[in-house]
């Protein structure tokens, strides 16, 4: 007779209505005999051996290390009885969340046997647990986790999920024939992954230059045809109100252009500080939530095509090769930007950036939101509460912008305070993609005499 937990682990599927690919479900001891076992990593063996002077032995025992480090061990009822509960109430403890599907019904017209990849932008940390929480209903996901999960009880949690780990910037061949192999392996097995194309969270609110590394290792299953006519990318695309982690980043991208670092201590602190006070908030049911997180999951993408169009991919040298695989990233990550959600905080931000003036009329920022917002309709842009009107779309955001200080009201207008336009830039880029041409073509139409004299208002003249 089954025991009450393994009944329960095979309910929780069918309750949520997901796929779980099976071979998430395999042992760590089942995929590391299969590695272990791989001629790839066999002869990865033998080379770094003869190169750094080590025994045989010596090399396996450090795959050995490398595999359990990058293999996770997925746990049904971790996932959906606790990781899918405990992510909900946070998402909707943070924000209001929204799911849009570019065709809602494109998966189900894929082939049963389809590979998929969830390729994604990277602005928070918090999409690992929105997207999962937003696509809990239809798979559960594999993502690739950098170090700074590596840390107890985060590792534990990730890998309970079905995360598997890596290093960035590690160049050890030896390391990253066990990393491709690894994900060939899942890839192969028909294993559903996310990949942030990004390569990491973007400090300036902008969209990074895509990184090809993991997706290039997925590609190599490519090798055989049959492998290649299964495999098919979702772009996603995910935008916020408020990224936790958003002054954080804005200091770290001061700090690379030279700016003054800012100690782990004053970090700590600060961390401390944030999570003291919003616990004083809940406490006193003074909490308010931040406003809107958003996905957008687009239409599957066969890569049959790609794959027929470039059918000596794999005989070309390494270099003109990853040169392939870095033009379908470049696209890819187009595709990303076009489904980018528009959120209120970042299309007012896009608004009061296309200004050059710290002091801003109401009027006019609401003929810019009105004007932005028609602008992204003919773009297919997806405006959140874009039906109700400009004024709509201004109060959601500024309660937000007013809370951190980045706006204050002033007479019949509104001014940018000095601590505030970082934070405007940083979330106005994230939709800049999407408004270049029109930015550039409102600013011109601004700079006109007759336009410079209708917006000569300034606070003492309100």
């Amino acid at each position: 007779m089954r025991d009450p937990l393994a009944r329960l682990e095979l309910s929780v599927p069918l309750r949520y209505r997901s796929r779980i690919d099976r071979f998430k479900l395999a042992s760590r001891s089942h995929v590391r005999e299969r590695l272990m076992h791989d001629e790839i990593i066999a002869e990865a063996v033998r080379v770094h051996a003869e190169e750094m002077g080590t025994p045989i032995h010596e090399a396996w025992k450090r795959v050995d290390g490398y595999i359990h480090e990058i293999v996770p061990f997925f746990n049904v009822i971790a996932y959906y009885q606790i990781g899918y509960r405990v992510s909900g109430w946070l998402l909707h403890l943070f924000y209001k969340t929204s799911v849009d599907f570019e065709d809602e019904r494109a998966k189900e017209r894929l082939p049963r046997d389809a590979v998929i990849v969830y390729v994604m932008n990277h602005r928070s940390n918090a999409d690992y647990i929105l997207v999962s929480y937003a696509l809990a209903g239809q798979v559960a996901i594999s993502y690739a986790v950098g170090e700074w999960a590596r840390a107890f009880p985060l590792e534990t949690v990730f890998k309970s999920f079905g995360s598997y780990f890596i290093r960035r910037r590690y160049r050890e061949p030896l390391y990253h024939s066990v990393l491709e192999r690894y994900v060939q392996l899942i890839t192969r097995e028909g294993v559903t992954q996310g990949i942030f194309v990004e390569g990491g969270l973007t400090r300036d609110g902008k969209l990074r230059a895509p990184k090809i590394g993991l997706l290039d290792y997925v590609l190599g299953i490519g090798r055989d045809a049959e492998f290649a006519k299964r495999l098919h990318v979702v772009p996603v695309a995910v935008n916020y109100d408020r990224v936790l982690e958003d002054r954080s980043l804005l200091r770290e991208l001061e700090s690379q252009s030279g700016g003054q670092r800012v100690s782990r201590a004053t970090q700590a602190y600060e961390v401390l500080r944030y999570v003291g006070s919003n616990i004083g908030r809940l406490l006193t049911r003074r909490w308010k939530k931040y406003g809107r997180a958003a996905v957008v999951v687009g239409a599957p993408i066969p890569l049959a095509p790609w794959f027929h169009e470039h059918a000596d991919l794999f005989a070309l040298d390494k270099p003109d090769r990853l040169g392939q695989v870095q033009a379908l990233c470049d696209r890819l990550l187009v595709h990303v930007g076009q489904l980018i959600p528009v959120t209120p905080v970042p299309l007012v931000c896009a608004a009061l950036q296309s200004f050059d003036s710290e002091f801003i009329s109401r009027a006019d920022l609401m003929e810019r939101i009105d004007e932005m917002r028609s602008a992204l309709g003919e773009l297919n842009a997806r405006v959140l509460s874009g039906d109700n009107g400009a004024e709509e779309i201004f109060a959601r955001a500024w309660r937000m912008l007013k809370m951190r200080r980045v706006l204050a009201e002033e007479g019949a207008g509104y001014l940018v305070l000095p601590r505030g336009r970082p934070l405007i830039s940083y979330y106005a880029n994230s939709i800049a993609h999407l408004l270049g041409p029109f930015v550039l073509a409102v600013q011109a139409r601004d700079a006109l005499p007759a336009m410079a004299g209708l917006r000569d208002v300034s606070p003492s003249k309100t």
